[in-house]
């Protein structure tokens, strides 16, 4: 296929629904990816990971599209987790009232803890994004063949879609599956590579489960210098449905989201700072900034061109994109403020 081929489509394309000049050029890109490897004689195996990855992202696509204007809290959790154990009871009702407050739920859709937290939710409120495996039975019974459950083959598409649509994380006491789970997802946003949410260890009040898990991460991790200074204020520890509901309020009080344009941050909130407040984050964060400061600012014009969230006030810097974790800090600063 040439150039004026890939032209063609994408003039189809445009015929049926206009596209924007970002959007025409990352559908232009995706189609040259797509001729360059059917160029490059790929081995069969190649082609069925490259074609299994795409069709299993844009059926989640599709079936995320709908709910995108809803906040998501995704759950993980042990499968192993029984009914009658006190993690499941604690799941459930974080899954409830969460579902109260508007937000949907979504798990990895097995059993256990992902169960507990759909039942909770209920079926209308939920979401599962399932991983075929051999010795498993499929999705639980809240969401089994509900439009709203996806089906994936590989884990790291699962993952992918288990973090993309999510405002927030709760991971409860689990096996591999979930601590490996809750160390990408700290990987990703103390490297820049997940938006900024509250990621929220649950136990019971007795249990020890993220106590020693916190103490392990302290000394091997943090003390050994295999991770930065400050990574703990990438989670919180929480020992009910009150802290949860609390902590993920917490962190939305003020801060509403963050994007980049170009190399400037765009730091979007609920309700403008005062001028003493901004010249202390001026003070208190200008290590953050590669260069000048923070400023407040209107919408910047891919925002304007997006209509994105062009109501709120805005903090804009030149980020250096290396502290996530003082974004975090700065995040806290943001929501300690006062609000009218």
């Amino acid at each position: 296929m040439t150039n004026p081929q890939i032209d063609n489509i994408i003039t189809s394309i445009n015929e049926v629904r206009p596209l924007s000049r970002q959007r025409e050029e990352l559908l232009r890109r995706l189609l040259e990816h797509a001729v360059e490897l059917a160029e490059d004689d790929p081995h069969i195996l190649d082609l069925k990971i490259a074609e299994a990855s795409l069709a299993e992202l844009v059926a989640a696509f599709d079936a995320f599209a709908p709910y995108r204007n809803i906040p998501k809290l995704t759950v993980f959790g042990s499968a192993r987790t029984p009914a009658d154990h006190p993690l499941f009871a604690l799941a459930h009702d974080v899954g409830r009232a969460m579902a109260d407050l508007g937000w949907m739920i979504v798990t990895g859709a097995g059993p256990g803890i992902m169960e507990a937290a759909m039942a909770g939710a209920g079926r209308e409120r939920s979401f599962g994004v399932n991983i075929r495996l051999p010795h498993e039975q499929g999705a639980n019974r809240i969401i089994a063949g509900d439009v709203k459950l996806v089906e994936m083959r590989y884990f790291f598409t699962r993952k992918v879609m288990l973090t993309k649509e999510s405002g927030a994380f709760v991971v409860f006491p689990g096996g591999w599956g979930t601590q490996d789970e809750l160390f990408e997802l700290l990987t990703l946003l103390q490297n820049g590579k997940a938006e900024p949410a509250p990621v929220i260890l649950v136990d019971t009040p007795d249990g020890d489960y993220w106590s020693s898990w916190q103490q392990f991460t302290t000394h091997s991790l943090v003390e050994s210098h295999y991770v930065s200074p400050g990574a703990d204020r990438f989670f919180t520890i929480a020992t009910s449905t009150d802290d949860v509901v609390r902590d993920i309020a917490t962190f939305y009080r003020n801060f509403h989201s963050i994007r980049y344009v170009g190399d400037q941050l765009v730091i979007r909130h609920r309700h403008a700072l005062s001028h003493e407040e901004i010249v202390g984050i001026q003070a208190r964060f200008a290590g953050m900034c590669a260069t000048g400061t923070f400023e407040v600012r209107g919408p910047l014009g891919p925002e304007i061109a997006d209509d994105d969230c062009l109501e709120l006030p805005r903090l804009v810097c030149t980020f250096n994109r290396l502290d996530y974790s003082a974004l975090r800090a700065l995040i806290d600063a943001i929501n300690e403020s006062a609000v009218d």
